[in-house]
C-alpha cells in the first residue's frame, strides 16, 4: 500500500477510531513539544549569542518563526485544493524538520557571521514549510476532536506537553553547563547536539501524526479564489473581533517576551541552568492549573477564561520592571520566582482558551480559511513586535526614567527609588499597557454559553480554597495564599455593580444566532 493510500481520509470515523486518534494526538504533542523545547527558547538564544548576535538579530530570531507564517496564504489554497490534510501535514513535516540539522551544522562553518546567517535562514525555511503543517493540522483537528470535549482534550494534551518540556529543558540545560566543563571553548557544539536531538523528536512526532485518523473534509459548496476565501472570516463580525484581539494581544506580549531570556543572561547574569529552573517553575505552575482552566472553558466559556488569565499575564510582564532598582537587589530572585509562577498560571489559560475559542468560532468545512486568517494576523503581529524591540533596543540603552520618593527629617534626608526604567524595562512597561488596551476588543467577542468573568473568578476561588484545604489546616496560610485572587474577585464584582448602577451595559448585546448557508454571520 502506497503512502498516499495509507494516509487517505475516512468518510466516517467510529468512536473507537476517534479515541485512538486522540491518543496519537497526545503523543504527537509530547514529541513535537520536546522538539520545540530543544530548538527554541533559552537554548536557541544562547546558541545565537555564541555567534555574537546583535539585539536586532535576537529580534529577528524571535520574529522569523512568526513572519514565516505568511506562507499560510498558499497553504490555505493547497489544503482547500488537495483536501487531504494528513498527507499534507506529513509531507511538509518531512521537509521542514530536517532544517534543524542545518541549524546544527552552522557551528561547523568557518565564521560566526556566516553561521548566524545560516541559522536564521534555516529557521526561516523550517517555519515557512511548517506553516503548511499547521494549516492542515488545525483544520484536521477541528473536525476530529468532539466540540464538547475540546477544553478537556487540549488541557490534557498541554499538561503532558508541559511536563515533558520541563524534563527536557532541565536535562538540556544541565547538559549544556556540563558540556562547557568537558569541552571548554566548544560550548556551541553542545547546542548543535541538542538540535540534532530536536530533529529526532520531530521525526517521532511525524510518525504519530501518520497514525491519527482523518475525517474527510466536507465538500466545498463552490470554489472561491484565495483572496475571497481569506476575506470570508473578516466579513464575520464576531470572528473579526477575535482576530483583532489576537493580533493586538500578540503584538503587545511579543514586544518584550522574546527579550526576557536576553535580560536574564545579560542584565542579571544568570546561568543557562538557572534560567531553565525558572522556566520549569513556570511550567509547573502551568500544569497545576491546566485542568482547572480546561474544566472552566468547557463548563462556562473560553472567553471567560481569557478575561481572567490575560490581565494576570499583563501583571506578570509589568513586574519585570521591578527586578532591578536599578541593579539586582535582595528581592530580585524571589520576584523572578513570583513572576514565573504568575506567567505559568496565566499562560495556561491564555494558550488553552485562545486556541479553543478560534476552533469553536470557526464553522465546520471552512475551518482552514478561518483559522489560517487568525494564525496569519497573529503571526504578522507577533513577528513585527520583536523587530521593533530589536531596532529600538540600542536607543533605549542610553535612556533612563526614575521615580524617587524623598523623606526629609530635621537632620537627615532619605531617598528611595520607587521605580527605575531603562533599556528593556521600557519594553516591559509598554507591553503591559498595550496588553491591557487589547482586552477592550476581547469584550466584543461573542461566544455561545459565555459567562461573566466574576463567575469564572468564583470558580477559581472555589478551586483555590479547596486546594488549600487539602494542603494545610492553618487558616492564616489559606487566607494568605488566596488573597490575590480574592482581591481580583472583589474588584471585578465592585466594577460590575458600579456599571449596573450607572445604567451602562457590561457587554454589548448578543446578536441573533442566525447564519447564512456558507457559515457566515449576516
Amino acid at each position: 500500500m502506497s503512502l498516499s493510500q495509507r494516509l487517505a481520509p475516512s468518510e466516517k470515523l467510529s468512536d473507537a477510531e476517534v479515541e485512538n486518534g486522540l491518543r496519537w494526538m497526545l503523543r504527537d504533542g509530547v514529541c513535537s513539544h520536546s522538539m520545540e523545547t530543544l530548538a527554541l527558547g533559552p537554548i536557541l538564544v544562547a546558541y545565537a549569542l555564541y555567534f555574537e548576535a546583535s539585539n536586532l538579530a535576537i529580534g529577528l530570531l524571535a520574529a522569523l518563526p512568526n513572519l514565516a507564517q505568511l506562507t499560510l496564504l498558499p497553504a490555505v489554497q493547497v489544503v482547500e485544493k488537495v483536501r487531504r490534510r494528513r498527507l499534507l501535514a506529513v509531507l511538509f513535516a518531512a521537509v521542514s524538520r530536517p532544517m534543524l540539522l542545518v541549524m546544527a551544522a552552522a557551528v561547523l562553518l568557518p565564521s560566526k557571521e556566516l553561521g548566524l546567517a545560516v541559522l536564521l535562514g534555516a529557521l526561516t525555511l523550517r517555519y515557512a514549510f511548517g506553516a503548511f503543517v499547521g494549516c492542515a493540522w488545525n483544520s484536521w483537528v477541528r473536525d476530529l476532536v468532539p466540540e464538547g470535549r475540546m477544553g478537556q482534550v487540549f488541557a490534557q494534551r498541554l499538561i503532558w506537553m508541559t511536563a515533558m518540556g520541563m524534563a527536557v529543558s532541565l536535562g538540556a540545560s544541565l547538559f549544556v553547563d556540563e558540556w562547557k566543563v568537558w569541552m571548554p571553548g566548544q560550548e556551541a557544539h553542545g547546542y548543535a547536539i541538542l538540535l540534532v536531538l530536536a530533529f529526532v523528536c520531530g521525526a517521532a512526532g511525524t510518525y504519530c501524526v501518520m497514525r491519527m485518523p482523518e475525517p474527510a473534509m466536507p465538500p466545498a459548496e463552490r470554489h472561491l479564489p484565495l483572496i475571497e476565501r481569506l476575506a470570508q472570516p473578516l466579513k464575520d463580525g464576531n470572528f473579526r473581533n477575535l482576530v483583532i484581539f489576537l493580533g493586538t494581544w500578540n503584538f503587545a506580549i511579543n514586544l518584550a517576551a522574546p527579550f526576557f531570556t536576553v535580560y536574564l543572561y545579560k542584565r542579571l547574569g544568570l546561568s543557562v541552568t538557572m534560567v531553565t529552573v525558572l522556566l520549569i517553575v513556570s511550567q509547573a505552575a502551568n500544569i497545576a492549573v491546566l485542568k482547572t482552566w480546561g474544566r472552566i472553558a468547557d463548563k462556562m466559556s473560553n472567553k471567560g477564561v481569557l478575561t481572567v488569565a490575560a490581565p494576570l499575564f499583563v501583571l506578570s510582564i509589568f513586574l519585570w520592571t521591578f527586578t532591578t532598582l536599578p541593579e539586582k537587589h535582595a528581592m530580585t530572585t524571589p520576584l523572578l520566582v513570583v513572576i514565573h509562577i504568575l506567567t505559568g498560571i496565566s499562560t495556561a489559560g491564555v494558550t488553552l482558551a485562545s486556541g479553543n475559542i478560534g476552533l469553536k468560532l470557526a464553522p465546520r468545512g471552512a475551518a482552514a480559511s478561518y483559522l489560517s486568517v487568525a494564525s496569519l494576523v497573529t503571526a504578522v503581529c507577533a513577528g513585527v513586535a520583536p523587530i521593533f524591540g530589536g531596532l529600538f533596543a540600542d536607543w533605549f540603552a542610553d535612556r533612563e526614567l526614575t521615580l524617587i520618593l524623598r523623606w526629609t527629617e530635621p537632620e537627615t534626608r532619605h531617598l528611595f527609588q520607587a521605580i527605575n526604567l531603562r533599556h528593556w524595562d521600557f519594553f516591559f512597561g509598554l507591553a503591559a499597557i498595550l496588553g491591557l488596551l487589547s482586552l477592550n476588543r476581547l469584550r466584543q467577542v461573542r461566544e455561545v454559553g459565555e459567562v461573566e468573568e466574576d463567575i469564572v473568578l468564583e470558580e477559581l476561588m472555589a478551586t483555590a480554597r479547596q486546594g488549600m484545604r487539602n494542603l494545610t489546616s492553618v487558616a492564616g496560610l489559606r487566607v494568605a495564599a488566596t488573597y490575590p485572587m480574592e482581591m481580583l474577585f472583589r474588584h471585578t464584582r465592585r466594577r460590575r455593580r458600579r456599571d449596573k448602577q450607572d445604567g451602562a451595559p457590561t457587554d454589548p448585546p448578543t446578536p441573533p444566532a442566525t447564519s447564512s448557508p456558507d457559515g457566515l454571520t449576516p
